[in-house]
């Protein structure tokens, strides 16, 4: 199959140019943002929505500063560390979930201590809407023809114009279903239909678990980092900074589980 022709370029007015990518952010965080909102006036009310409104702007500086510096230090520290004015070209790509997730967790911490609400009550919103921005991410991703997987004969598999002419799969995809899609519509499912939002953290929780699978499984069958590839038995670097998120995930689950579940309020 071949790559389709897309423009990662939406238009361009000089020097400005509106991108899939940066639409992609755009809409992610609004969409997450309004959705977070419609939680925050459910039961029981351990965040409001005007403190959710606010928070907007925190975890828009999360993201960005977040998802930079993580890729500038997780992935090519030597080379940014050696051109350090092309740290803040973020318009050249270079964009790490696990940097941004620290960097909104940061934010989450400070924004909660400053405002004296309940950090999981928070974490549980931000947690149970973020599977919106990992979809529209991840296809931006597929725009763009970039983080590519590896070499297949599957008949779906793409031809991406930038790896040579082999099909390859379309992990961006795998990544944008799994990580989007489905864990939202599991957190859905538990905060809306089930219990899950008298429980703190549980949401937290399997967000953290989810991602951290979706993201290991999809790894076998991406192409890795050209400047890291491989490591041990065959892992990836990616697989690795999802093993925390595991680890803290299963613990938040366990947590929720063992307290009492917090009284609706009347």
């Amino acid at each position: 199959m071949d790559f389709p022709n897309i423009d990662p370029i939406i238009f361009q007015i000089g020097p400005f140019a509106l991108r899939w990518y940066a639409l992609a952010y755009v809409f992610g965080l609004v969409g997450a943002w309004r959705y977070g909102i419609w939680l925050a006036r459910r039961e029981p009310r351990t965040v409001t929505p005007q403190q959710f409104d606010d928070f907007l702007v925190w975890a828009t500086f999360g993201v960005i500063l977040g998802g930079r510096l993580g890729y500038v230090l997780f992935y090519q520290p030597g080379y940014f560390f050696a051109h350090p004015l092309e740290i803040p070209q973020m318009w050249r790509g270079g964009m790490s979930f696990h940097g941004g997730l620290l960097g909104v967790i940061t934010a989450m911490i400070l924004f909660a201590r400053r405002h004296a609400i309940p950090l999981l009550g928070l974490t549980d919103i931000v947690a149970a809407a973020a599977p919106i921005g990992l979809c529209l991410g991840r296809l931006a991703n597929f725009i763009n023809g970039e983080l590519w997987g590896r070499v297949t004969d599957a008949p779906w598999g793409v031809v991406f114009p930038r790896a040579g002419p082999l099909p390859r799969h379309p992990s961006q995809l795998y990544e944008s279903v799994l990580e989007g899609l489905v864990l939202f519509t599991i957190l859905t499912v538990m905060v809306n239909a089930g219990r899950a939002r008298f429980r703190p953290g549980l949401t937290t929780g399997v967000f953290l678990i989810g991602y951290a699978l979706a993201r290991i499984l999809v790894e076998t069958v991406r192409e890795p980092d050209s400047y890291i590839g491989l490591l041990a038995f065959s892992t990836t670097w990616g697989q690795w900074l999802s093993l925390p998120m595991l680890g803290l995930g299963l613990y938040l689950v366990w947590r929720a589980q063992t307290k009492d579940p917090v009284t609706p309020a009347t």
